[in-house]
């Protein structure tokens, strides 16, 4: 698959998607508190994106095959130590407890995927200092995002900052180029050597969705074939922008409409 450059059109309508899947995680935000199951929060997105945006839920039925059961569900739900790609279900969230909710939603033909952490109550000081260390990483490595970088530039600038605080880096799964296809070339690794890798190109479309564990780097996958959790059992954040590279740098197609951008 090679990487797809998106006209003026095409940027209008990932737009378009970005800013329903954004608008997704502002509905649920209220939503999640202690009590809640993730099953009611995946319920409460999927009618929002189909009744609501006349979109579709992109996680629903996707992947399978090689003997692993399709995606189950509309959208990700990923608590405490899951790093990604965790099941709504009817596990009730505990006071504390931190989530990231991944929501994608396919609007004529686009895909938009975002993703933030959310906090069931008052969470612990090590869950909110990991979570707003991995916002900011993802940031660091937005920034870096004009005609001319390189992708190694994204992720050093990821790794730096979650280095720096003492976190690791997930090294198995990495951003990825969307548009009409949901994962498309190329891979944004949230690692890396600046200066290395693809260069960048107006009209790319792609995600920065950097994984950081409190702990080691380490992951597994769980039987379910989707569920994937740190192996030591350390706590995981993950933050996710869909980016399209401009003549002159970036846009956010995914930025919320109460989200600041960090300088």
């Amino acid at each position: 698959m090679s990487v797809t450059i998106k006209t003026p059109e095409e940027q209008r309508l990932m737009l378009e998607a970005g800013r329903a899947a954004a608008s997704v995680l502002s509905m649920i935000a209220p939503h999640v508190k202690p009590g809640v199951t993730t099953e009611a929060l995946n319920q409460l997105c999927h009618d929002y994106i189909v009744n609501e945006l006349k979109g579709i839920p992109a996680p629903l039925n996707y992947g399978g095959g090689g003997g692993r059961q399709p995606f189950p569900k509309s959208i990700c739900t990923s608590v405490n130590h899951v790093v990604c790609h965790g099941i709504p279900g009817e596990k009730q969230l505990k006071r504390g407890d931190t989530i990231n909710i991944d929501v994608t939603v396919i609007k004529d033909g686009f895909h938009g995927d975002t993703s933030q952490m959310f906090y069931a109550g008052e969470p612990s000081v090590l869950a909110r200092r990991l979570s707003e260390v991995t916002r900011e990483a993802m940031f660091a490595g937005i920034r870096k995002v004009r005609p001319g970088a390189r992708l190694g530039d994204i992720g050093y600038a990821v790794q730096q900052v979650a280095e720096a605080n003492g976190y690791s880096v997930v090294r198995e799964y990495c951003g990825h180029g969307i548009g009409r296809v949901f994962h498309e070339d190329p891979q944004i690794l949230h690692y890396g050597r600046p200066g290395t890798g693809l260069e960048l190109v107006p009209g790319m479309t792609f995600t920065v969705e950097p994984m950081l564990n409190a702990g080691r780097q380490d992951v597994r996958l769980l039987p379910d074939g989707w569920t994937v959790v740190t192996k030591d059992h350390s706590l995981s954040a993950q933050w996710e922008h869909t980016v399209l590279v401009t003549n002159t740098g970036y846009e956010i197609l995914t930025l919320r409409a109460d989200e600041k951008v960090p300088h």
